[in-house]
């Protein structure tokens, strides 16, 4: 049996799933936005996009000590087993 909400819950319910899917437009349109600059900062350097999009993640999250002790940990997987190439 579903539950069955009342005239007040369904005011509410309504009004956070517009609210929400308003939210989710305006956030899919400033990654598109950002991914496009990204791209254009990214040929004009002569980087790959991805680098950059890895840069403003890790900066994002104040996360560079992370980052790096997790690739020094994937190096020494990758030498362990002869993989570095």
């Amino acid at each position: 049996m579903s539950k069955m909400f009342t005239g007040e819950q369904k005011i509410k319910l309504t009004q956070l799933v517009n609210e929400g899917m308003v939210v989710l437009h305006e956030i899919d349109t400033l990654r598109e936005g950002l991914s496009d600059t990204v791209k254009a900062i990214a040929e004009e350097l002569e980087v790959k996009p991805g680098i950059l999009k890895k840069a403003i993640t890790v900066a994002h999250k104040a996360s560079l000590g992370q980052t790096n002790a997790d690739h020094e940990e994937l190096n020494t997987i990758l030498e362990t087993v002869g993989k570095t190439l």
